[in-house]
This record gives C-alpha cells, sequence and structure tokens, in this order.
C-alpha cells in the first residue's frame, strides 16, 4: 500500500477497473471500511502497488479484466435499475455472463440504446462529464405536430423547476419529430410534450454522442467496433478537459464577487 503516486494507482480506479463498480461506488464502499489492503482497512485516498492484496468484505479483489463495452437496444418494459427484487431489470434481462453495469437511464416505457460496461472509470468520467454528451431521439405523439409545437420545444421548457436548454428538434411527419438533447432531467422529453398538451406515445433513443442504434435489433447486444473505443476515448478526454475549465472559471468568478 503506497501513499505517494510512484507506479501505483488510486484505490477507487482500482477497484473500478476490476469491473466491481464505478469510482463513486467505490468511495461509499470504501468508507464503509469493507476494503482492506493487505489485511488492513483501506481509507479513501490510499493507492495500491503491485503486490498488493485487495479484498472487499474479506474476498480478494480479480485483477483488472478485459474491458467490455456494449451497444443495447432496450425494449420497452424493462426497468433500468441493478435491484434484482425489481420485475423486468435490465440486469436480469440481458444475463449478460460477466458483471457489466449501465451508463444512464431510459424510463421503463421508452426504448433504443444504452451502453454497458465493465469499466468503471469511463462510467465516471462520462458521468462527471454532465450535460456535454448529445444524445438523440425519435419522439411519436397523439396529437398532430405544428410548426409553434416545434418551435417552442427548440426554445426551452419550462419543467421540474428550472427551464430546459434550447435544443435542436425536427418535424419527421405529421406524429414524430427528432430531438437532440445534452441534458438529461428526469423524463425530460415526456414532460416537454405534456407541457403542451401532447402525449408521447412512443420514444426511441436513437444515438449516444457517436455511437448510433442502427439496425440493432430490439433486445439486442452489440460490442463496440474498435473505432468506436477509440472515439469514445478521445470524447471523454476532452470533455473532462472542458469540465475542469468551466470549474475553474466558475471559482475564478466567485472570487471576483468577494
Amino acid at each position: 500500500m503506497s501513499s505517494d503516486n510512484s507506479n501505483s494507482t488510486s484505490l477507487n480506479k482500482y477497484i473500478s477497473e476490476s469491473g466491481v463498480c464505478s469510482r463513486r461506488e467505490a468511495d461509499k464502499i470504501i468508507d464503509a471500511q469493507r476494503v482492506t489492503i493487505n489485511g488492513i482497512i483501506a481509507k479513501k485516498g490510499n493507492r495500491v502497488e503491485d503486490g498488493d492484496v485487495v479484498e472487499i468484505d474479506g474476498k480478494p479483489l480479480q485483477g483488472k479484466e478485459e474491458p467490455i463495452y456494449l451497444a443495447f437496444n432496450k425494449p420497452p418494459g424493462i426497468t433500468c435499475t441493478g435491484d434484482k427484487d425489481v420485475e423486468d431489470n435490465i440486469i436480469d434481462f440481458i444475463n449478460y455472463p460477466k458483471r457489466i453495469f449501465y451508463v444512464g437511464r431510459i424510463d421503463k416505457y421508452s426504448q433504443g440504446l444504452m451502453f454497458l460496461t465493465n469499466d468503471g472509470d469511463i462510467v465516471n468520467k462520462i458521468l462527471r462529464a454532465g450535460n456535454q454528451h448529445e444524445k438523440e431521439y425519435l419522439v411519436t405523439v397523439n396529437t398532430p405536430i405544428t410548426n409553434s409545437f416545434i418551435q417552442n420545444m427548440a426554445n426551452g421548457v419550462p419543467i421540474l423547476d428550472t427551464r430546459t436548454n434550447k435544443c435542436f428538434v425536427q418535424k419527421e411527419s405529421n406524429y414524430t419529430f427528432r430531438i437532440i438533447l445534452t441534458q438529461g432531467l428526469n423524463r425530460q422529453i415526456r414532460r416537454m410534450c405534456e407541457y403542451f398538451g401532447y402525449h408521447v406515445t412512443k420514444l426511441v433513443r436513437l444515438r449516444i454522442m457517436h455511437i448510433e442504434l442502427g439496425n440493432l435489433a430490439i433486445g439486442e447486444l452489440r460490442d463496440f467496433t474498435k473505432q468506436e473505443v477509440n472515439q469514445l476515448m478521445k470524447l471523454v478526454e476532452k470533455s473532462e478537459n472542458l469540465s475542469q475549465i468551466m470549474k475553474d472559471q466558475r471559482a475564478k468568478n466567485k472570487r471576483k464577487k468577494r
């Protein structure tokens, strides 16, 4: 167990890279004193060196597995939760032979593209990037779509004590439109439509960042291509840098106001 940065890995990163959970969840496990390094109860900030034995609840943690990156076409009726007590939960439905977890959610009655992975580090990076990644949807409603509806949706809608960001919205047919969001508010598209008196009858996520649903059948999985993985790493790195720049700028602005 090391306290410096040379030839060592932070404990939460080591745990996430083993495929057990994300870094955020790893921190919770560490705080709960469920983790030991060489028999000593670990603390957040500890680092792991080659040869160290890391255990969770007394069970040795396996080394880093080959990363898994999956695209999944979620059917309607499947709930995005890892809770095995929830009927039709996504983990039981997929029944993947290795431990994986999903990145982001789609509500139970919606369908379409989701990411699943055993790479807790990439999950943490994507979630930390916040409202910077595009997600594209095709939405069917119960009322004929007007030009004013499209314009109002694009300009931002007051829901959940805030106003949605301006976004791209395009009419596809009398009852169908395409929308691209960089936010992830709870049931955002459904709430936006409801504000104008429209009811969503079908909602399909077509794209997350550069990954497209394409012709992937409902309920089916596919591995990311090597090119998709490489592009994902580049996009996450860029968004992390941007997040830090924005954080530094906010801190600078606060100092100016004092």
